[in-house]
C-alpha cells in the first residue's frame, strides 16, 4: 500500500489534483493508494472534506504527524514551516549577546518587549548559523533573526515516521548564512493582509497572516539527524521546470497545456515572481 501524507492542506484543493491526476493516470496506483491530510484545524479539515467529497474513502485525516504509523510513501507539505511558531532575537553589540524580543501589551496595544533571562540563539538556534566570530564583529547593533524550534522539531518528527520514501517541503526560505547579510537588518518576519505587505506585525491580530522564512539549514541538519539523505534543495524555478521537461519530452502524463496552465507556470518559476523565492527540499530513506 502506498501512502501519500500531505501538511497544512488548507482547503484541499493540491490534494485534489494530485488524486484526480493520479485516478486518471496511474489507475493501478490510485488502487493502492491511501491519502492522509495532518490537520489540526477543524475548519479547515471541513473545507477540505467539501473538496475531496468525490475522494470519500481514499482521504483520511490525523490532527498530528505524530498519530501517523510508519510510513512507506511521501510526506510533503507547500508553505507550512513559514507559518510555524518562532523566537526573536536582536544583537546587542555593547554587550556582545543576543537579546529575545517577545510581544506584550502596553496601553491596550500589543507591542514589542525584551523577554528576561533568555539564553539566546546559541541555546535555540543550530550552530552553522550564527558561530563565525568574525561575522559577529561586524554585525550592527539591533541585528534581527528568527528562528524556529517549532519547525526543526515538526521536521524531526516527520523524519521518524518516515520508514521508506521521501520527505518534501516547499516554502519560502534561506540557508544559514543568507540570514546574516545587511539587508536583512530587521529579520524575516513579515504581515501579509490581502496579499499586501504589512509594516505593523502586530497590528490587526487575526486579520492578518505572519510568516518567516524557513531556516533550512537547520531543516535538512533536522532530517539528517534522524536518518534521513538530503537529495536535493533547489529553487521551485528548477524543480518545477526539471518536472515540465520531462512532461514535454513525454516521459510524464500530463495533459495539455492550456493557456491557463502556461500562465500559472509562469507564476510559478519567473524570478522575479515565485520561481526563486520558494525553495525545495527533498530528502530520502531507504530500507
Amino acid at each position: 500500500m502506498a501512502k501519500l501524507v500531505e501538511a497544512g492542506a488548507h482547503d484541499g484543493r493540491l490534494a485534489k489534483d494530485i488524486l484526480s491526476w493520479v485516478r486518471k493516470y496511474r489507475v493501478q496506483l490510485f488502487e493502492l493508494l491511501e491519502y492522509t491530510i495532518i490537520e489540526p484545524s477543524e475548519r479547515r479539515r471541513g473545507w477540505q472534506e467539501r473538496m475531496l467529497g468525490q475522494f470519500s474513502g481514499k482521504v483520511q485525516w490525523v490532527e498530528d504527524v505524530s498519530q501517523i504509523e510508519r510510513v512507506r510513501g511521501v510526506i510533503f507539505s507547500n508553505e507550512l514551516l513559514d507559518a510555524m511558531p518562532l523566537q526573536r532575537f536582536r544583537w546587542d553589540r555593547k554587550n556582545e549577546m543576543w537579546l529575545e524580543w517577545g510581544v506584550g501589551t502596553e496601553n491596550g496595544k500589543f507591542v514589542w518587549k525584551r523577554v528576561p533571562e533568555t539564553e539566546g540563539p546559541e541555546g535555540n538556534l543550530n550552530k552553522p548559523l550564527l558561530v563565525e566570530k568574525d561575522v559577529l564583529e561586524v554585525l550592527p547593533d539591533g541585528f534581527t533573526i528568527e528562528s524556529s524550534s517549532s519547525a526543526e522539531n515538526w521536521w524531526s518528527d516527520a523524519a521518524r515516521v518516515l520508514e521508506r520514501g521521501k520527505l518534501v517541503t516547499v516554502d519560502y526560505g534561506l540557508e544559514g548564512a543568507e540570514f546574516l547579510l545587511p539587508e536583512r537588518m530587521c529579520g524575516t518576519l513579515r504581515a501579509y493582509r490581502d496579499h499586501h505587505v504589512s509594516e505593523d506585525l502586530l497590528a490587526d491580530p487575526g486579520d492578518q497572516d505572519l510568516t518567516a522564512h524557513v531556516n533550512f539549514t537547520t531543516i535538512k541538519l533536522a532530517g539528517e539527524r534522524n536518518g534521513m539523505k538530503t537529495d536535493k534543495f533547489l529553487t521551485q524555478e528548477q524543480f518545477l521546470t526539471g518536472i515540465a521537461s520531462r512532461a514535454w519530452s513525454g516521459q510524464a502524463s500530463f495533459g495539455e497545456w492550456t493557456a491557463e496552465r502556461r500562465g500559472q507556470f509562469q507564476t510559478l518559476t519567473h524570478p522575479e515572481h515565485l520561481g526563486r523565492a520558494f525553495r525545495v527540499l527533498i530528502q530520502s530513506r531507504e530500507d
